[in-house]
């Protein structure tokens, strides 16, 4: 089983803290769309005839595209590979562009799950952001979206936005859980350089939450959601029972995919593809025909620590028995470093599955780091 990402490099707006590949011109929309329709025939055999499970349009905003647009880029996607009658596909969307026509649109494409855009409901940190969108905007979507069927439903929600206090992620928690969602991802606003966030920063022109706010934030966005019954089954990810996102889990769980469009990654288990993050060089490579990605060859020691990247991630952990497998690496200091997180309580061994505790979970990248080989 494998999926494939699709990358729609445009937005209307550019929010101050994505760093994301996207473009607010779309005076190359087109010919772009037509290029990852001929990127898609040219990688056909990236997946080695593998079913497509999980099919996800992300970017940027892919929700700005009209119809004939995407349905370009499916007719693409199902004449090339083998999709399973049952995949999920999923596109994510800002609340502005939901409307009822958009809504029966996408049902008439095949697409049964959408990722909102919400962020917040507090109409200043919207603006404080850029966000294109309204916090009226985002309730009628989440309406709208409900009352057409979309049931499986994931919504973006961002927390340390620096305030006196908590209340604010309060109201945002206790309005999500108003609605009969299923699956919300939360993530930290977390400050990147290349971005209109990152150099207001560097000014010393932008209030930044401590790290102690940070932590108090996640631990009630992880306490809120598991008492409404979501599980925490990825460190920025809470999803009602069975309602996991099957294509973000593949990443998780060191399954194959295939990125199409400028700046998406690719991986086959033995190495991995990174496109060239530039709309006008993807262009041109496609059109000549000529290799738009790099290629990195993963090591054995690359793969240990993906698998421990990875892993670590979620609630399923890391299988000690896949990792060990790897024969030729010394797990001498790996052992030693297990030993020592878990007697400061940051990890746990649950039936030879390596986990992070709640607390651990505060700390994800720099455990990962200290049992990297």
């Amino acid at each position: 089983m494998a999926g494939i990402y699709i990358h729609i490099p445009f937005c209307k707006k550019a929010c101050h803290y994505c760093d994301f590949h996207f473009s607010t011109n779309y005076s190359q929309k087109e010919v772009l769309i037509k290029s990852i329709v001929k990127e898609a025939e040219i990688q056909k055999a990236y997946l080695n005839n593998e079913i497509v499970k999980t099919i996800y349009i992300g970017g940027g905003t892919p929700s700005v595209l009209t119809k004939n647009e995407l349905n370009q880029i499916f007719d693409a996607v199902y004449k090339h590979y083998s999709v399973e009658s049952s995949a999920e596909i999923t596109l994510e969307a800002n609340p502005d562009d939901i409307t009822q026509g958009k809504l029966l649109e996408f049902k008439k494409l095949g697409i049964n799950r959408l990722s909102l855009g919400l962020q917040t409901f507090h109409q200043p940190f919207l603006e404080w952001m850029n966000r294109a969108h309204t916090s009226v905007e985002s309730e009628q979507a989440l309406k709208l979206c409900l009352e057409n069927g979309f049931e499986n439903l994931t919504v973006d929600l961002i927390y340390s936005i620096p305030s006196e206090n908590h209340d604010i992620l309060k109201s945002d928690l206790d309005k999500l859980l108003s609605f009969d969602i299923s699956h919300i991802s939360a993530y930290s606003l977390t400050i990147e350089p290349n971005t209109a966030f990152g150099r207001w920063q560097k000014k010393g022109k932008l209030p930044v939450a401590t790290d102690d706010f940070s932590a108090a934030q996640m631990k009630m966005v992880s306490q809120t959601l598991t008492n409404a019954g979501f599980e925490h089954y990825e460190i920025s990810n809470f999803a009602k029972q069975g309602k996991y996102s099957k294509h973000n889990t593949s990443y998780w769980k060191n399954e194959k995919y295939l990125g199409l469009g400028p700046s998406a990654h690719s991986y086959n288990q033995e190495s991995r593809q990174y496109n060239v993050a530039n709309n006008v060089a993807y262009i041109k490579g496609i059109e000549s025909g000529k290799a738009v990605y790099e290629t990195e060859i993963l090591t054995t020691q690359n793969k240990a620590n993906e698998l421990i990247m990875t892993g670590l991630r979620t609630m399923w952990g890391v299988d000690l028995s896949r990792l060990k497998s790897f024969n030729e690496l010394d797990f001498t200091d790996f052992d030693k470093q297990c030993l020592l997180l878990k007697s400061k309580s940051l990890v746990d061994v649950d039936n030879n599955q390596l986990k992070l505790t709640q607390e651990g979970k505060l700390y994800a990248d720099a455990v990962a780091s200290q049992l990297f080989f």
